[in-house]
């Protein structure tokens, strides 16, 4: 399967912005999902997850309450809805697919594929 993410950009504090994931190839099979960041100079850190039927979601602490992880299973698509942006938020986004589909996991190791990476940049 391969993964596109879309949708960083530069936001000032406080702003929003919707990250997606587009999933090609094998779309015929089940994944649940992952978005995880890598901040400048810092490792990889898990944001958040959500299984095949988006009935369970999984948030970090630092991201609970702003963030909100989507799909449409029609589209492919898995989404990233940022809210409340803050300085510290500011890192290279990436979505991830884990063929068991119908649990929760955060972390990276327990992904199968990855995308590309899409830079968020957030001002004071």
């Amino acid at each position: 399967v391969q993964l596109q993410a879309s949708g960083g950009g530069l936001v000032q504090a406080g702003g929003s912005l919707r990250l997606s994931c587009a999933i090609s190839g094998r779309t015929f099979s089940r994944y649940a999902m992952g978005w995880f960041r890598q901040a400048p100079g810092k490792e990889r850190e898990f944001a958040a997850a959500i299984t095949w039927s988006g009935g369970s979601t999984s948030y970090a602490d630092s991201v609970k309450g702003r963030f909100t992880i989507f799909r449409d299973n029609a589209k492919n698509t898995v989404y990233l809805q940022m809210n409340s942006l803050k300085p510290e938020d500011t890192a290279v986004y990436y979505c991830a697919a884990r063929r068991d589909w119908g649990t929760i996991a955060t972390m990276g190791a327990e992904y199968d594929s990855w995308g590309q990476g899409t830079l968020v940049t957030v001002s004071s």
